[in-house]
């Protein structure tokens, strides 16, 4: 097995490969964000709900960001406010396209050495994002 840094890189290279496939495909991406220190939204910040089960974000074509090495550095806007965000690609949690049915979730805890830490499974809260893409009837 590939040492643990690796690992993560190869993951981030994953994460954005696919989140730029499926921009190219339909124009729209989103993106599941876990609360972490160095996840900068703005003077924003996350609210309650989101520290708890992610921030969505969405991207779509004629949106101006870049996704480097590091992560997303774009400049996003939440009801009438522009807030600098940037989002290293370790917290990237899922991303996702409705309009395919299509998901990609890396659930992996960011920061975590090994599996042979003193922390159990149970002891550790659930960072599973729920994401419903059926369309609702009318």
């Amino acid at each position: 097995m590939k040492n643990r840094e690796e690992t993560d890189i190869r993951l981030n290279e994953l994460k954005r490969h696919i989140f730029y496939e499926l921009l190219d495909l339909t124009g729209r991406v989103f993106v599941v964000v876990r609360n972490a220190e160095n996840v900068v939204i703005g003077n924003r910040g996350f609210l309650p709900e989101e520290e708890e089960k992610g921030l969505i974000l969405v991207f779509n074509r004629g949106m101006k960001f870049t996704w480097d090495d590091y992560g997303i550095d774009a400049r996003l806007v939440f009801g009438t406010n522009p807030q600098h965000c940037i989002v290293p690609a370790e917290h990237i949690m899922g991303v996702y396209c409705p309009e395919l049915n299509t998901q990609f979730l890396s659930l992996t805890d960011a920061g975590t050495e090994t599996a042979t830490e003193s922390t159990t499974v149970e002891e550790k809260p659930s960072k599973v994002v729920k994401v419903d893409f059926r369309k609702k009837k009318a």
